[in-house]
């Protein structure tokens, strides 16, 4: 009974022993791992710690915004690419092309006639005053239709056969005068294109001999010397068409003039005839 009590407490105390031995190399800290860590920590602090690059900013340049041009803008800047030589020819035909086709149009349409209104005028002035209050009706009214109505007045005297003649002639003399400068139009119209055409040809040789002198055919070379050439034609062509235009309207005013010119000289002789014939 005492040798098992002893054993048992033999076997507890060695139990107690190995649990606390356990407990103890449980809690001690590894030496050799810490070490390690140590001498990688020492290390690191005396490399060089890496230099961090600050990020390089990007700059994007902001596109400029576009400004739209007006009308006069582009056609100021495509005129000086043309070029002042040929470029100021063309602009002055415009110039006394515009001038004489204004001066036309305003001469024409202050001699548009009313010629119903003074026949009537002039059978009133006939009948209450006889040829003498006609002919101030004349010379109070304005236009090429009163003049010749008074070329035909004054000569009643002489007979109506050279009442109709001077009717003629001085219709003539009128038709002269509707149609004066008109022929400047038509030389500016012609002229314009044919400078431009010039201009062009002058570009292309500049061009060419440009590339002559590179030795080379640079694409921006060649297209820039083209298109300095062309700008003349384009604005030469511009210049015809305006011009052209004003011209067919003229002349269709000129052509409305002469053929009331026309009819109200018959109707003229006509009364005439009747005044004579009722004054016999």
């Amino acid at each position: 009974m005492k040798k098992a009590l002893s054993i048992l407490a033999i076997i507890g105390l060695v139990a107690f022993g190995t649990s606390n031995l356990i407990a103890q190399d449980a809690a001690t800290p590894d030496t050799s791992q810490t070490e390690a860590s140590a001498d990688t920590a020492a290390e690191q602090a005396e490399a060089p710690a890496p230099v961090e690059k600050a990020p390089v900013e990007e700059k994007t340049e902001e596109a400029a915004p576009e400004v739209d041009k007006t009308f006069h803008q582009v056609i100021k800047e495509k005129f000086i690419e043309g070029g002042p030589s040929f470029m100021g020819i063309v602009l002055i035909c415009l110039i006394l092309g515009l001038a004489i086709c204004i001066e036309r149009i305003i001469y024409l349409n202050m001699a548009a006639p009313n010629s119903k209104k003074l026949l009537n005028e002039i059978e009133s002035a006939l009948q209450s005053g006889g040829v003498e209050a006609a002919k101030e009706v004349c010379r109070s009214t304005r236009g090429p239709v009163a003049s010749i109505f008074y070329q035909g007045l004054d000569r009643m005297n002489e007979g109506i056969d050279v009442v109709e003649k001077s009717v003629i002639s001085y219709g003539s003399v009128q038709m002269g005068l509707l149609e004066k400068n008109i022929s400047w139009i038509s030389l500016f119209i012609a002229l314009a294109p044919m400078l431009g055409f010039m201009g062009t040809v002058i570009g292309m040789i500049d061009a060419f001999d440009a590339i002559e002198a590179a030795g080379d055919i640079s694409p921006s070379l060649v297209a820039g010397g083209i298109k300095i050439a062309l700008l003349t034609t384009v604005f030469g062509l511009i210049v015809a068409i305006i011009l052209q235009i004003f011209y067919n309207y003229i002349v269709a005013k000129v052509d409305s003039i002469v053929n009331t010119m026309e009819d109200a000289s018959i109707s003229l002789v006509d009364l005439l005839i009747k005044h004579g014939a009722n004054h016999k």
